[in-house]
């Protein structure tokens, strides 16, 4: 595929684009490919008004006709290919009809992943992707900040790029589940000797499964239940589409597997029971290889693995130690990920909106809790993916000495899990403003504030995002 320039492959198609969005993700997409000059039709069940940011943005456009508030079956049919966004349900009637006349459905990342002559680093995992993506990146981009380098993929393994690398100056670039972003405009961008991490989430991972491809590199942190609303509590689906980052590597390529993914392949042998050979080399990121003299700023046990990750890519990458450890030294926390917002009257704040699962709040509350006392505030509930939080219901009680719950099924589960009787205050809220009103109440000095959900955004907030936004803007009016 990569023979055939992108320009020349998407000259006069006919696209349907299931899915706009309110992200942005959705909206770079449709600006690339109508700049390009394709017939594009845009289909989304949100309505005009809802859409009203987004279409904006695309105004200018002419030949963008849309399908807004329904889909319809003819636009799956009448069309070259199909661009569907994460989250079009596996049983969707749309895809299926666009199946069933061998119209070739696509997504943005993998679609990107066929085109561009950059080698590719790809990482997903239920939790801590987006924080080995982005330290990946920090590591390369301070590796060579002025993007003299030479030969990028210095590694033996990727001779495949062979000699047109040498002597080219070498760009990093991230994409994939990453707010704002789409993936495939990076095709007026990168060249040979580039590199692109790219944060697949189990969506984008079935448009590379559609495509039988993965990612040069793959770095797969860890397996836990999540998004069981959208896989009908059936975790093998939602491993099914998770390992088409290694499913289709070849022998010459690298996987990484974090220690906790390592386990679950060992002991639960996933990747039998997905009935998948793994072709590539295993490397396994054991928290071991991080030396205990660096000074890393990011907090908790749980970036260990993260970083050891991040090394082991890098290794492969080409990158020096030396550079490595002065990369991993100077980062620091993901927005939204155990980010401190400020410090008030001695109360820290921290947003950890991305903590959609049991999990993820499990993390939160071991990095920041006082063993001594209780010291939290916690802001967490909202809305269920059909996850169990019984555990996530006893750490909490534990833990906390104020627990603030915002509305929604998640909150439900929760207040059933917790004892009537508490010695520290709960209260439920419909709004962030109210659930940071809440917690200052509640908090006094040397004690933390921490948004960290455990549960999904959707019906209070418009995204997780959202709700990061939200708590962040509220905290700054302190």
């Amino acid at each position: 595929m990569k023979e055939m320039s992108y320009k020349t492959y998407f000259k006069g198609k006919r696209i349907t684009m299931l899915g706009l969005g309110l992200l942005g993700r959705g909206v770079n997409v449709a600006k690339f490919l109508a700049e390009l000059g394709v017939e594009l039709t845009v289909t989304d069940m949100k309505d005009a008004e809802t859409l009203a940011p987004s279409l904006k943005q695309l105004k200018k456009f002419k030949n963008i006709r849309y399908v807004l508030g329904e889909h319809k079956l003819v636009d799956f049919k009448n069309c070259d290919m199909v661009i569907k966004t994460a989250g079009v349900p596996l049983d969707s009637p749309y895809i299926t009809e666009a199946k069933k006349h061998k119209i070739p459905v696509e997504m943005d990342a993998s679609l990107f992943a066929k085109f561009t002559p950059a080698t590719i680093v790809g990482v997903t995992g239920t939790r801590g992707k987006s924080t080995v993506t982005h330290l990946l990146a920090h590591i390369l981009e301070r590796a060579y900040p002025k993007h003299t380098r030479q030969n990028f993929s210095t590694h033996q393994k990727f001779r495949e790029i062979k000699e047109a690398e040498k002597n080219l100056g070498g760009h990093a670039f991230v994409g994939g589940n990453v707010r704002g972003m789409a993936t495939l405009p990076l095709l007026k961008k990168t060249k040979v000797g580039d590199i692109v991490i790219l944060e697949l989430d189990s969506w984008q991972l079935q448009g590379f499964g559609d495509a039988k491809i993965s990612p040069h590199i793959a770095v797969f942190t860890n397996f836990l239940p999540d998004h069981m609303n959208y896989y009908q509590g059936d975790m093998k689906k939602y491993f099914d589409d998770k390992a088409n980052i290694f499913k289709y590597q070849k022998e010459d390529e690298v996987l990484v597997l974090g220690e906790q993914a390592y386990q679950n392949f060992a002991t639960q042998n996933l990747g039998r029971q997905a009935a998948i050979k793994i072709k590539s080399e295993v490397l396994v990121a054991r928290k071991s290889i991080v030396p205990k003299t660096w000074k890393i700023k990011i907090q908790g046990e749980h970036n260990r693995d993260n970083i050891a990750c991040a090394i082991l890519a890098c290794r492969e990458l080409g990158v020096s130690e030396q550079d490595i450890k002065r990369g991993v030294e100077s980062f620091v926390s993901v927005p939204g990920r155990l980010e401190l917002i400020r410090i008030v009257r001695g109360v820290k704040y921290f947003n950890d909106t991305t903590a959609t699962t049991p999990d993820g709040n499990r993390v939160a509350l071991e990095t920041l809790s006082d063993k001594k006392r209780k010291n939290i505030v916690l802001i967490a509930g909202g809305a269920d993916k059909n996850l169990d939080y019984a555990s996530m219901a006893k750490l909490v009680h534990k833990t906390v000495k104020g627990l603030v719950l915002i509305d929604g099924v998640a909150t439900e589960k929760l207040l059933a899990l917790i004892p009537k009787k508490t010695s520290y205050p709960v209260c439920i809220v419909d709004s962030m403003q109210d659930a940071v009103r809440a917690a200052r109440e509640y908090a006094c000095r040397g004690d933390t504030v921490l948004l960290s959900p455990g549960a999904a955004s959707f019906g209070v907030f418009k995204n997780e995002f959202d709700r990061g936004d939200q708590f962040v803007k509220m905290v700054k009016k302190l």
